[in-house]
């Protein structure tokens, strides 16, 4: 079947800028090293999508800017995935197909699940700002996370939960798609070890906008609390709800339910009081992050959320993996990934200390915080889970 390429407004709109920006437009000459960007730009995944691309092209200016990587500059392309895995698989053939060196993206677990074999088959390194478990269950050697995946980021919520005896029931509502379900079992499980009992588990569609009936379901749960884990458009939708039915109890979540594009969409007073386990975000008190969301303010004028931080970091993370094997294999820098061990101070720009494990997880700190005034507050420091903490 013969995939077209598709590129949205965004994706023009990105190429276009290009120049301006100081990326480098695709000339695919021999010294440099071609990046496929395969991004949710229109559909429900548009806000993480956009975040994930804006990051990554902050990262490839500024290591084009310092040089590239061992002395070749990065070009890059970008193809909307429209938050659908049939055209996220057609356009990592064509990634592959056009010489990519690696490809970053899509974000959406369902796509990546899809897309992935297309780019293992290739032996290309692929990142993804996916949280989904199941993306590295199955045996892929070229995948790699940007962020904590669920069944490292639940069980400290869970614990989190334990910790609160104000809370004894609560009701999880979820996003009925991979991405969702996963989140779900992954919380059911973890209290499973907590004194927290799920009384309910509502489940809420992709891209749905009225939330009427799943809070009034809610409500009649009796539930303590409520855990959410829904996509940021969708989490947005869920607070206003949720304000606007009176719900004045505690609501716990995740990066999803956090990110400044919800608070954004949500407003204020429905995001304030909201806690998550958060694995990136730009309030983190870690060096480098305040100079990071700066430049990226400047260049794209919206405060990025976790994905723009998965996108630059992710960047980073590669060229650190290029020049620990000193050369261009993408077969030899994937092996190298596994179990790479990688610190800020050597390597400034993935901002964070982080390790991967031989499924392509990492592992680093995570926050927890708590909207206040629509601004996201710290209120503590998770370790990582291979810190014995």
């Amino acid at each position: 079947m013969k995939t077209r390429v598709l590129f949205t407004k965004y994706a023009i709109a990105s190429t276009l800028a290009f120049a301006a920006s100081g990326l480098v437009l695709p000339t695919f000459a021999a010294d440099t090293v071609k990046i496929a960007e395969i991004i949710e730009l229109t559909g429900p995944g548009t806000t993480s999508g956009t975040n994930f691309r804006d990051g990554a092209n902050l990262a490839i200016k500024e290591v084009n800017a310092a040089g590239g990587i061992l002395g070749r500059k990065i070009v890059t392309t970008v193809a909307d995935t429209q938050s659908n895995p049939g055209i996220a698989k057609g356009l990592a053939q064509k990634a592959v197909d056009d010489g990519a060196f690696a490809v970053f993206g899509p974000v959406f677990t369902g796509s990546v699940m899809v897309s992935m074999a297309v780019t293992s088959a290739a032996e290309i390194p692929n990142f993804t700002g996916a949280e989904g478990a199941p993306i590295t269950q199955q045996g892929n050697k070229y995948i790699f996370r940007t962020s904590l995946t669920q069944s490292d980021a639940m069980p400290k919520v869970a614990r989190y939960l334990d910790t609160r005896k104000d809370i004894n029931t609560i009701a999880v509502l979820f996003v009925n798609n991979d991405f969702g379900v996963g989140g779900r079992d992954a919380i059911v499980n973890a209290l499973k070890k907590t004194h927290v009992k799920v009384v309910d588990v509502i489940s809420t569609a992709q891209g749905q906008v009225d939330f009427s009936s799943a809070v009034v379901k809610l409500k009649q749960s009796n539930a303590d609390a409520l855990f959410a884990y829904t996509n940021e458009e969708e989490s947005a939708h869920l607070l206003r709800e949720l304000k606007k039915q009176g719900w004045n109890k505690p609501i716990i979540g995740e990066t999803t339910i956090a990110g400044q594009k919800v608070i954004e969409l949500a407003g204020a007073a429905a995001a304030d009081g909201v806690v998550a386990d958060v694995g990136l975000t730009v309030d983190a008190p870690v060096p480098g992050m305040a100079k990071f969301n700066k430049d990226f303010q400047a260049a794209y004028h919206y405060v990025p959320d976790h994905n723009g931080i998965k996108g630059y970091t992710g960047i980073y993370i590669l060229k650190a993996a290029i020049e620990k094997v000193g050369k261009f294999d993408p077969k030899a820098v994937a092996a190298a990934m596994h179990g790479i061990h990688l610190k800020a101070k050597d390597h400034p720009g993935i901002l964070m200390d982080v390790s991967y494990n031989d499924k392509g997880d990492l592992d680093r700190e995570s926050f927890l915080v708590k909207i206040v005034n629509g601004e996201q507050k710290i209120v503590g420091v998770l370790p990582p889970l291979g810190s014995g903490s």
